[in-house]
């Protein structure tokens, strides 16, 4: 008796399976091809958070020089820099609101 084919991908168990075609631009990629997209997304990333880092230090580094520190030679760290600014703007806001 001939048997139906089922309605799963057709391979019984312990059948060595037939590879499935890739579709769109998808390719086989060889271990040193992968190696080397790796590294280059590494180097992209790594790229992309200096890039950023710069920024926001420049960011910040711009915030700083409008704040009144005392003594003027004094370079606030990032979070001091972000609470005295946050502090400052709220005293202004309070000077402001009691006048």
């Amino acid at each position: 008796p001939a048997e139906a084919p089922s309605s799963g991908d057709g391979a019984e168990p312990g059948a060595p399976r037939e590879r499935r075609r890739r579709r769109g631009r998808a390719r086989a990629r060889t271990e040193a091809l992968l190696h080397t997209l790796k590294r280059s997304r590494r180097v992209k990333a790594n790229d992309r958070e200096r890039n950023r880092m710069h920024h926001l230090n420049a960011a910040l580094d711009e915030l700083r020089s409008v704040l009144p520190t005392f003594p003027d030679d004094t370079k606030l760290t990032k979070i001091e820099t972000l609470r005295f600014a946050y502090n400052y703007i709220w005293a202004l806001s309070e000077t402001l609101r009691l006048a």
